[in-house]
Order: C-alpha cells, then sequence, then structure tokens
C-alpha cells in the first residue's frame, strides 16, 4: 500500500523545468547537410550535445534543400501537427535571397511560420541570414534586419547570423562556395546552441 502511494505520489508531481521534448529544426540545405553525411550535419552534433548535456530532448531535422519561405509557410502546419515540438528553430530565407525574391513576401511567410509556432506553444529560435554584398547595399542590409526585426516583433529568440565567424574561411565551404563543409558544422551547431540553450531551461 505503501508503495503504491509512493508511485502515485510521484507520477503527480510537475516534471522538472529542464523535461524535454521534441525540437524541430525547419531550414534548408544550410540545415539539411547538404553534401555530407547526416551524421555530419549541426542538427546531429546538436543532438549529440543534448544528450552529452543531459537534456532529454530529441532533434527532428525538418529541413529541405531549396526550400523557400513560401514553402515553409506551406508545410509548417504540417510539420507542427507531426511532430508536437516544444521548440521550433527556424532557418529559412537564404534562398529567397539568393533568388532575389521580394523581401516582403519573405517577411510575410517567416511571420507566418513564427505565428504557427507561437500558437501551437512552441518556443521560436529564428536564424537570420545575410546576403552577399554583390545584392546591392538596400537588399543586403534590408535582408539582415528583416530578422532582427521579426524577432524584436514576436519576442523570439535570435541568431543573427547562422555563419557568423566562417562567411569569409574559403576553406570551410565545398566547392559551390555556398554550403559548408562537415569541418565548418560545429562552429554552426555553436552558434545556434549558444541562442538555443536559454531557451531550454
Amino acid at each position: 500500500m505503501l508503495l503504491r502511494i509512493l508511485f502515485v505520489w510521484l507520477i503527480c508531481l510537475p516534471l522538472p523545468a529542464w523535461a524535454g521534448g521534441t525540437i524541430l529544426i525547419y531550414g534548408d540545405s544550410l540545415s539539411a547537410a547538404y553534401g555530407l553525411s547526416q551524421d555530419a550535419g549541426w542538427a546531429s552534433l546538436l543532438q549529440a550535445r543534448l544528450n552529452q548535456s543531459k537534456r532529454d530532448y530529441t532533434v527532428q531535422n525538418a529541413s529541405i534543400s531549396g526550400e523557400t519561405t513560401s514553402g515553409g509557410a506551406t508545410r509548417i502546419e504540417q510539420s507542427l501537427k507531426a511532430h508536437h515540438p516544444k521548440v521550433v528553430v527556424l532557418a529559412l530565407g537564404a534562398n529567397d535571397g539568393l533568388r532575389g525574391l521580394p523581401l516582403e513576401q519573405m517577411r510575410a511567410n517567416l511571420a507566418q511560420m513564427v505565428r504557427a509556432s507561437q500558437k501551437a506553444k512552441c518556443r521560436v529560435l529564428l536564424i537570420g541570414m545575410r546576403m552577399p554584398p554583390n545584392y546591392g547595399e538596400p537588399y543586403t542590409r534590408q535582408f539582415q534586419q528583416t530578422y532582427v526585426e521579426l524577432a524584436r516583433e514576436f519576442k523570439t529568440a535570435l541568431v543573427p547570423f547562422l555563419l557568423e565567424g566562417m562567411a569569409e574561411r574559403r576553406d570551410l565551404f565545398q566547392a559551390d562556395n555556398i554550403h559548408p563543409t562537415a569541418q565548418a558544422q560545429p562552429m554552426l551547431m555553436e552558434n545556434v546552441w549558444k541562442a538555443l540553450a536559454p531557451l531550454l531551461k
């Protein structure tokens, strides 16, 4: 009888603040380990860091190479229902920029995905990108600022630039000069981890 009472008491205790769940990585080829084995990608390295730090979270990588914010906005509701994440790492927009797509539409798509995630009670980490200077100063400045403004508007966590600390290092990119090498993946993971870790407490 005493054991039964103890069991009931234990299962009724509130979960600790660090109790985990699913972290949904929602990005493009930069998050999908393009040209690499999946184990080498930063999303897999993130899972290893979570395991090492004994945080009970599972990483689900729903990133698709070539994905734009329009495609992401189209499938966000389905992805949220499929994975039931506690945290959404939203890392889209690079392909919009490389294709010179209208920034107003990119902003609207990102806002739609953030709203859907927050409506599903998810904490959101927005991952920013930057465009090369050959796209022109007005476009590159507004592109970068879009992430800052959205993070402020929706009160989300923000990584200002996924490639921070490596963008100028040619040796850290594959032959296409766009996708990071396996050697660069730990740097990407660390850039994400700095902003993600506080969301897991």
